[in-house]
C-alpha cells in the first residue's frame, strides 16, 4: 500500500492530535516559546514565570505535531527534573512522551560513550568513579609521591580533587586556576601538575573515568569524529536545555556540536540567576548564545506568578543596575501587597532579635514556619541568629553550609573556652591536646588522667613529664589558658585564645584557612554580646530545637520548622515571607568579591535571586555598627546593590525600643 503525503503549512493555526488548546493553557509569551519549532531559540525566563510549565508544553507540542519523540533530547541538571517534565507531558497528551531522551549531561554522555567510546580510546566497559573514588585515588598518589607527610603540608585529597575538577569545568590551566582561586597553594603548583598527570595515567590504564571525564570525552568525540557527530545530530533533531545559565564551557561546546546538522536548539534560562561560577558555570554561555547560534530567536517570559508587584518593582530595580543583562521587567496580576522593607539594626544582635520577633508575629497571623525563610550570603552570617532562635524556642532547619556547632574550628575554640569555665572537662581537654604536635589519642588520655588527678589541672600541665615539642606545647598551652582566665569578659578571653589558635588553624587547615579565619573573627564578634562565660557556653551547647519540634510554640509537627538557608541553596524555592540578613556593604557584597567586575555582578545576581524567592513579604536587614578586624574598619552602610533605591520601592525603617515615639513600622 502506497502512503499518501500532504504538505503541511506550519504558519497555519496549530491543529494537534491530542486536541490540547495550547493558547488557552499558556500566556502569550509561553505559547510563543512552546510552539516555536525550527531554528535556535533562547527563552529568557524570569523568576517565577513558569519556565518548567513552558518546557513541558513544548515537549508535548512537538510530539503533537507528529515529530518522533526519540528525536527529542531534553537536557537538565538533575535526572528527577527531566523525569518530572516528561511525566507531566505524558499526562497532557499520551505515553509517546516517555520515548523522549531526557536526563543530565553526564547521563547522556555515559550512554553515548558506551557505544562510541572506542573513538576516544575508551573501552565500552569503562567504570565511572564518583567523587570519593577519585579522592581515594588521589590519596594513593599523594602517598606514592611522598606528599602525605606533615612537613610537606600538601593539600588534602578533597581539595586536590576539587582543583582538578575546576580546571576541566572552567577550561583553564592549573596555574591560572591556582592564582585566581587558590593563591595560597601556588607554591605547590609543580607537585599538583605532576599529580594531575599521574591521575590521568592511572585512569587511562585502568579504564576509569570520573564525572568530568564524561563531558571531556563526549566533547572530544563530537569535535574530532565527524561521522559520529553527524549521526548523533541527525538522531537528536530537537534539543532542549534547561537552566542554561548554569552550564559550563564544556556543556555549551557539547550543545553546539550536537546541533551540527541542524540548529534546532531551544535553551531556557535566566541570566539574572547565574550564581554558580564557583561550580564552573559560565555566565557568558547564555549571553553569547545568539553569537553561537546565528539568527537565534529571543523570547522573554516576564509574567510572574509568584510575587506581588511591590516585590517585583524592587527586584526589577536591583537587576536593572547590572552592567550586562537581557532587559526584562517582571510583572504580575497580584498588584496589591506590602512594600519590601529595608530594616536598619544597630547591631547584629538587634538584627537577630528583630527577625525572631517578626517571625513570631507572622506565625500568629497564620503563616506557617515552613513558609518563612531567612536567607544569607554566607553560612556564618546566621550564627548569631541561630542562637537567638534557640533561645526563643523557634524550631529551624539550616540548608547550605554548616551549622554553627558543626564547624571543627569553632569547636576547637569553644573547647578552650570550656576549659576556662570547667578545668575538669575531660572531653574538651582531649580536643585541645590533640591539636598539639606530637600528641595522639593515647598520649592525650595519659595526660588527661594526670591533669585530673591533682589540684589545678592547668597548673599541672607544666609539670607533666614530657620532652621536646610536646613539653613545649604543654607549657605554652598552660600559659595561654592562665592568661585568658584573667580576662573579665568572654570577648576578651576569646580574643586572647584566638591569637594562640590562629597558627594551629593555619597548620591544620592549610587548604581553606583564610575562610575559616573569617569565621573565627565573626565568632569572636559574637562573644561581645555576652557578659558571662557560662551563659555563652550554655547557649552554644543547646541541642538544635528542630530535633524536638513537638510542643515548641504549640507547632503542629506537620507544619515543619523555619527555613534558614544560604541563597545558593534556596534557588528554585519560594516562601510566603523572606528575610535577607546582612545586606551590609563589606559583607554582601563581601570586600573579598569586589576585586573583579565579574564577581561583583554575580553578587548582585545573588541578591536578586534571594529577593525573588518572596511571595508576600520581603524584609532586607543590616546591622549598622560592625567592626571588621581583618579590614580594620567599621562597616555601617547598606549594600551598594540596594543603596539609593527609591523609598517608593524599598521602605527604610529603623529598630527602636518599644514604647518610644518612633516605631520600626513607621
Amino acid at each position: 500500500m502506497t502512503t499518501t503525503y500532504i504538505l503541511k503549512d506550519l504558519t497555519e493555526p496549530i491543529r494537534n492530535s491530542s486536541g490540547l488548546d495550547y493558547r488557552k493553557e499558556l500566556n502569550e509569551a509561553q505559547y510563543e516559546a512552546a510552539t516555536a519549532v525550527e531554528g535556535p531559540l533562547l527563552i529568557i525566563a524570569g523568576a517565577g514565570t513558569g519556565k518548567t510549565r513552558t518546557l513541558v508544553y513544548r515537549v508535548a507540542h512537538l510530539i503533537d505535531l507528529g515529530i518522533d519523540p526519540r528525536s527529542i533530547l531534553l537536557l537538565t541538571f538533575t535526572r528527577r527534573a527531566a523525569e518530572a517534565m516528561i511525566r507531566r507531558a505524558s499526562l497532557l497528551i499520551d505515553s509517546r512522551c516517555s520515548q523522549v531522551s531526557g536526563g543530565t549531561f553526564h547521563s547522556f554522555a555515559n550512554l553515548v560513550l558506551r557505544v562510541h567510546g572506542r573513538h576516544v580510546n575508551l573501552a565500552s566497559s569503562f567504570t565511572i568513579m564518583d567523587r570519593p573514588d577519585s579522592e581515594d585515588v588521589i590519596q594513593t598518589l599523594r602517598s606514592d609521591m611522598g606528599l602525605n607527610t606533615k612537613e610537606k603540608r600538601f593539600p588534602r585529597k578533597q581539595t586536590v580533587a576539587e582543583i582538578f575538577s575546576m580546571t576541566h569545568n572552567k577550561q583553564i590551566g592549573l596555574n591560572e586556576l591556582l592564582e585566581l582561586e587558590y593563591p595560597h597553594l601556588v607554591d605547590v603548583n609543580h607537585e599538583l601538575a605532576e599529580m594531575q598527570r599521574r591521575y590521568a595515567d592511572f585512569k587511562q590504564t585502568k579504564s576509569l573515568i570520573d564525572y568530568d571525564d564524561l563531558l571531556i570525552k563526549l566533547r572530544d568525540l563530537l569535535a574530532n569524529h565527524v561521522e559520529v557527530r553527524n549521526r548523533l545530530s541527525d538522531t537528536y533533531r530537537y534539543i532542549m536545555v534547561d537552566e542554561y545559565q548554569d552550564t559550563n564551557h564544556l556543556q555549551a561546546e557539547i550543545v553546539r556540536l550536537l546541533a551540527a546538522t541542524h540548529d534546532n536548539v531551544a535553551v531556557v534560562g535566566d541570566d539574572a540567576q547565574s550564581i554558580y561560577s564557583f561550580r564552573g558555570a559560565n555566565f557568558r554561555n547564555i549571553m553569547d548564545f545568539p553569537k553561537q547560534f546565528a539568527g537565534a530567536r529571543l523570547i522573554k517570559l516576564e509574567e510572574n506568578y509568584r510575587s506581588t508587584q511591590p516585590i517585583l518593582n524592587l527586584t526589577n530595580e536591583i537587576i536593572a543596575r547590572a552592567t550586562e543583562s537581557y532587559e526584562k521587567r517582571l510583572f504580575t496580576r497580584k498588584s496589591v501587597g506590602s512594600r519590601p522593607k529595608l530594616v536598619q539594626a544597630g547591631s547584629e544582635q538587634m538584627q537577630s532579635q528583630f527577625v525572631c520577633q517578626k517571625i513570631l508575629e507572622l506565625r500568629e497571623e497564620g503563616v506557617p514556619l515552613w513558609d518563612i525563610a531567612v536567607l544569607f550570603r554566607s553560612s556564618f552570617h546566621s550564627f548569631d541568629l541561630e542562637i537567638e532562635l534557640t533561645r526563643r524556642n523557634i524550631p529551624f532547619v539550616k540548608r547550605g553550609g554548616f551549622q554553627f556547632m558543626e564547624a571543627a574550628h569553632v569547636k576547637d575554640l569553644l573547647a578552650h573556652l570550656r576549659i576556662l569555665a570547667n578545668p575538669q572537662d575531660a572531653i574538651s581537654w582531649n580536643r585541645i591536646l590533640l591539636l598539639l604536635e606530637g600528641i595522639g589519642p593515647g598520649a592525650s588520655q595519659k595526660i588527661i588522667k594526670w591533669l585530673l588527678e591533682g589540684g589545678s589541672a592547668v597548673e599541672r600541665l607544666r609539670s607533666y613529664n614530657a620532652k621536646g615539642k610536646v613539653a613545649q606545647g604543654l607549657r605554652t598551652l598552660a600559659q595561654v589558658l592562665e592568661e585568658a582566665a584573667k580576662a573579665e569578659l568572654p570577648s576578651e578571653q576569646a580574643q586572647y585564645l584566638l591569637q594562640y589558635y590562629v597558627p594551629i588553624l593555619k597548620q591544620n587547615y592549610p587548604d581553606d584557612h583564610p575562610k575559616r579565619l573569617r569565621d573565627m573573627e565573626h565568632f569572636q564578634g559574637m562573644t561581645e554580646r555576652y557578659r558571662n562565660l557560662d551563659r555563652l557556653l550554655s547557649d552554644m551547647a543547646l541541642e538544635p530545637p528542630n530535633d524536638s519540634i513537638g510542643g515548641v510554640l504549640a507547632v503542629d509537627p506537620d507544619e515543619g520548622p523555619l527555613i534558614l538557608s544560604t541563597i545558593h541553596s534556596a534557588k528554585g524555592l519560594e516562601f510566603h515571607s523572606v528575610f535577607i540578613i546582612w545586606a551590609l556593604e563589606g559583607r554582601f557584597p563581601s570586600f573579598y568579591n569586589t576585586s573583579s567586575s565579574e564577581d561583583l555582578e554575580e553578587e548582585r545576581r545573588l541578591l536578586y535571586v534571594a529577593a525573588t524567592r518572596a511571595k508576600q513579604n520581603l524584609f532586607i536587614s543590616y546591622p549598622t555598627r560592625v567592626f571588621d578586624k581583618s579590614l580594620r574598619m567599621v562597616l555601617s552602610q547598606p549594600s551598594q546593590f540596594i543603596d539609593g533605591i527609591s523609598t517608593r520601592m524599598l521602605e527604610p525603617v529603623a529598630l527602636v525600643p518599644e514604647g518610644s515615639y518612633w516605631n520600626w513600622e513607621s
